[in-house]
């Protein structure tokens, strides 16, 4: 019977996860510069131990309507295949261990599930926990898209 340690974090009152391997590190928000003309899911940049990490707004990622910056906002730091991103959350819960037992594969729930980088429903006590992979949650031209647009 295996585990899987999640990151759990809020958006809106929806629950989701991300395998704690995926995630680099969890910060304070910052400040956030803007960049002329970026995708609509982009919030713009950050300075990160001299990286520059393109941010993104989850929210507006998911169709959700984009709100204020709240006091227990973080940004998780991960990657969406080869680029490192920052995703703006509402909270960060708590890391859990799931059974893997415990978990609905996304064909399970619904065939399209598996193109928006759903992995699974982790079933916790009375919790549904959406558990995303975060390469699979971006298509492949946001991937390219974003890859040109932090390159100038």
């Amino acid at each position: 019977m295996a585990n899987k340690q999640v990151v759990v974090f809020q958006i809106g009152t929806e629950e989701y996860g991300i395998d704690i391997k995926d995630v680099f590190e969890i910060i304070q928000m910052q400040e956030i510069t803007k960049i002329p003309q970026a995708s609509e899911m982009i919030e713009g940049v950050i300075s990160l131990r001299g990286r520059v990490i393109p941010i993104i707004d989850l929210k507006r990622k998911f169709g959700y309507q984009s709100s204020a910056i709240g006091q227990n906002s973080r940004i998780i730091i991960t990657d969406i295949g080869e680029q490192a991103v920052g995703i703006i959350i509402d909270e960060v819960s708590e890391v859990i261990s799931i059974d893997e037992e415990a978990i609905e594969l996304p064909n399970v729930i619904n065939k399209s599930t598996s193109d928006s980088g759903i992995v699974g429903i982790g079933k916790v006590d009375a919790r549904l926990i959406i558990i995303l992979d975060m390469a699979g949650t971006f298509t492949g031209q946001e991937k390219d898209r974003l890859k040109v647009e932090m390159e100038g």
